[in-house]
C-alpha cells in the first residue's frame, strides 16, 4: 500500500486525502445531476464542500471521544458515524439556507452520500489505515505491510466490500428518486441500507467488540437503521395524511 506520495525529501502528500478529494468530486457530480433532474438551480460544489469539511471534523471528533488516547491530529482515526451525524446536520442547515428545504436536501443528497462514502473507502484501502478485515484464505485476500496500520497477514479487503455496497446503494437510491416519493422516504432508505451494510461488514472487521459482542460501529449502525425506519414511517404517514386531506377537499368542492 502507499499511504504517502513523496515529492522530494521534505514534502509528502497523503493518498487518503487525495482519494477523499476524488470521493467528494464523485459525490458532487451525483448531487449536481440530481439537482438538474429536480429542476433546481443549486450549488452542488458548495454543498458537498461544506458537508465534506464538517463530516471530516465530525468523524475525527467522534473517534477521539470514542478512543480518548488517540491524538486528534493523527492522520488516521475517523469514525463513520460521527461523519454521518455531522454531515446530516450540515445538509439540514444548507437545505434551509438555500431554500431547497431541509428534508428535501437530505433526499437529494442520499445517492451522492452513498457513492461518496464508497469511493472514500478507496483512501482507506490505499493508505492501509486499519480499516481492513480479519485474516482470510480467500483468493482476494490482501496484506498491508506498508500501511499506516501494517499487517503482513492476508486479510479481508473490507474497503472494497464497502465500495461495492456504496455504489449499489447509490444506484438504487438514484433509481428510486426518478419518481416522486414522500418527503424523507429516500433519506430513510439510505439510513437503513447504509446501516445494514456497515453492520454486516463489521463482522469481519478488526474493530474490537464492546457490548453484546458488537463493535461501536455496529451499535451506531443499529441507530442508523432505527432512524431510517422512523424516517420512512413518518414520510409515508405524512404523505397518507396529505392524500386524505386532498381527497376530502375534492369531495367538499364537488358537493
Amino acid at each position: 500500500m502507499y499511504p504517502f506520495i513523496h515529492l522530494g525529501p521534505h514534502f509528502t502528500i497523503g493518498t487518503f486525502g487525495i482519494l477523499l478529494w476524488l470521493a467528494a468530486v464523485c459525490a458532487c457530480w451525483v448531487l449536481h445531476r440530481n439537482f438538474l433532474r429536480s429542476g433546481l438551480d443549486a450549488d452542488a460544489i458548495g454543498v458537498v464542500a461544506v458537508v465534506t469539511v464538517v463530516g471530516i471534523v465530525g468523524a475525527k471528533l467522534w473517534h477521539v471521544a470514542d478512543t480518548p488516547g488517540d491524538p486528534i491530529l493523527a492522520r488516521e482515526g475517523f469514525a463513520w458515524f460521527g461523519g454521518l451525524v455531522f454531515g446530516i446536520l450540515a445538509l439540514l442547515w444548507q437545505g434551509k439556507a438555500t431554500k431547497v428545504g431541509a428534508i428535501r436536501m437530505l433526499d437529494l443528497a442520499a445517492p451522492a452520500a452513498a457513492v461518496g462514502y464508497g469511493m472514500g473507502r478507496l483512501g482507506c484501502l490505499v493508505s492501509g489505515d486499519g480499516d481492513y478485515g480479519i485474516p482470510t484464505k480467500l483468493p482476494w485476500g490482501m496484506s498491508f505491510p506498508n500501511g499506516l496500520v501494517p499487517t503482513t497477514n492476508r486479510v479481508h479487503p473490507t474497503p472494497i466490500y464497502e465500495l461495492l455496497a456504496g455504489l449499489l446503494i447509490g444506484y438504487y437510491l438514484w433509481r428510486r428518486g426518478a419518481t416522486e416519493k414522500p418527503l424523507g422516504q429516500i433519506t430513510g432508505e439510505y439510513l437503513i441500507l447504509s446501516g445494514i451494510a456497515r453492520f454486516l461488514v463489521e463482522f469481519i472487521r478488526i474493530n474490537p467488540k464492546v457490548y453484546w459482542g458488537m463493535s461501536n460501529a455496529q451499535l451506531a449502525s443499529l441507530g442508523s437503521i432505527l432512524a431510517g425506519i422512523v424516517f420512512v414511517v413518518a414520510a409515508r404517514w405524512h404523505a397518507g395524511k396529505q392524500r386524505v386531506a386532498l381527497g376530502a377537499g375534492v369531495v367538499e368542492a364537488e358537493v
